[in-house]
């Protein structure tokens, strides 16, 4: 169960282009801010955290 929700303080208040990530027990949630109704993703927190240390490493920026 995702207990609450949480949205970057860098989406200016707006919700376009943003995701928000939920959190619960040993589980984190991420969903698209312009349509919650079509679900979540929801990620282990170990796999969440490796998530987030590979977008920060760039290594899944595209190359245009």
């Amino acid at each position: 169960m995702i207990t609450g929700w949480y949205k970057s303080s860098h989406s200016g208040g707006g919700s376009a282009n943003c995701v928000e990530v939920g959190t619960g027990s040993n589980v984190v949630a991420i969903r698209d801010t312009k349509n919650r109704e079509a679900g979540m993703l929801i990620l282990n927190t170990r796999t969440f955290a490796n998530f987030v240390a590979t977008v920060k490493q760039g290594s899944l920026d595209l190359k245009l």
